[in-house]
């Protein structure tokens, strides 16, 4: 653990990397942030949107606009679904974050497939922790996935160990297995652990999750599953509902987004503009199109709260 790597030896995905334990993004300790109940609110911004909301209301009954493979913005055009950061995402209004890690010397580097995102998990954690320490009103769901390596679940559990107790990051997630009222929630990271044995929720778990992810169908073929996911979402509440409108089929995922953001968008701003409880909402550029202003709207709806424009 002595030699200083540059970051970029990941983006060759070459094996046997050393010394990437300089590189985890340690953020010290942090500590528990004391988090006021909500007032009555009448207007909020895309940064505390979940200020208007009651501590009681379970996080199935949100709607959650996030991100796929959130950390994806290096590799080309093929390889890229982002083209913001973390930080930004957080800050525009984006809850859910797609994390995918690559374990590799004991720590977790951020891949899309082979291609190292010039990130680590700490970076990730970082981002959230300050995020959160800003406004503490939120809270960030996180679903945590091994990407480009083999390593057991023992092994991968226990770096995701060493990230919530030597580097000091414990305070920061919420752990329990249960699906929490947002009250529980706030200020903290919902564990989505799509891993075995890290804690937290189980992602994708049936007793309590309803997932479309038809991440190879073009988005023709697409649209009609992310239509029909947001529909049922409505006619039969209970279970947290994740729909993902990203794709990977055909064609680059920025090209796929262009032709899906703005139809899910007028969908939800026309026909479905009373929806509510639509649950996560994981998309590839949603920035360029508005989508999380126009998901977060579907939470404030029939509240007397505005969302102010930045």
């Amino acid at each position: 653990m002595g030699t200083a790597l540059d970051r970029r030896g990941f983006l060759r995905g070459a094996a046997g990397l050393t010394a990437a334990g300089v590189l985890a993004g340690i953020g010290g300790t942090g500590a528990a942030v004391a988090v006021p109940r909500p007032r009555s609110r009448t207007a909020v911004t895309v940064q505390d949107w979940m200020s208007a909301l009651d501590d009681a209301t379970p996080v199935q009954r949100l709607t959650v606009p996030g991100t796929h493979d959130s950390g994806a913005r290096i590799g080309g055009p093929w390889v890229a679904c982002q083209n913001t950061s973390v930080a930004e995402q957080l800050a525009s209004g984006i809850r859910f974050l797609d994390v995918r890690c690559r374990a590799v010397d004991g720590v977790f580097a951020i891949h899309h497939g082979a291609f190292y995102q010039e990130l680590m998990f700490g970076d990730v954690l970082n981002a959230c922790r300050d995020f959160l320490r800003a406004h503490p009103s939120e809270t960030v769901l996180m679903r945590v996935k091994q990407e480009y390596s083999e390593v057991s679940a023992e092994e991968f559990r226990r770096i995701f160990g060493s990230y919530l107790d030597a580097k000091g990051y414990r305070p920061l997630f919420r752990l329990d297995p249960g699906l929490p009222q947002l009250g529980e929630a706030r200020g903290r990271v919902v564990l989505l652990a799509d891993a075995d044995g890290l804690g937290g929720v189980r992602y994708a778990d049936p007793a309590l999750f309803d997932i479309q992810d038809a991440y190879m169908t073009e988005p023709l073929g697409k649209y009609p599953k992310v239509e029909a996911q947001f529909r049922k979402a409505v006619a039969q509440p209970g279970k947290l509902f994740v729909n993902y409108v990203s794709t990977a089929a055909l064609l680059p995922p920025r090209s796929n987004a262009d032709r899906l953001n703005p139809r899910v968008r007028d969908l939800l701003a026309g026909e479905g503009g009373a929806w509510q409880g639509l649950g996560i909402v994981p998309m590839d550029f949603p920035g360029e199109y508005g989508m999380a202003p126009e998901l977060i709207r579907h939470n404030l709806a029939g509240r007397g709260v505005t969302l102010l424009a930045q």
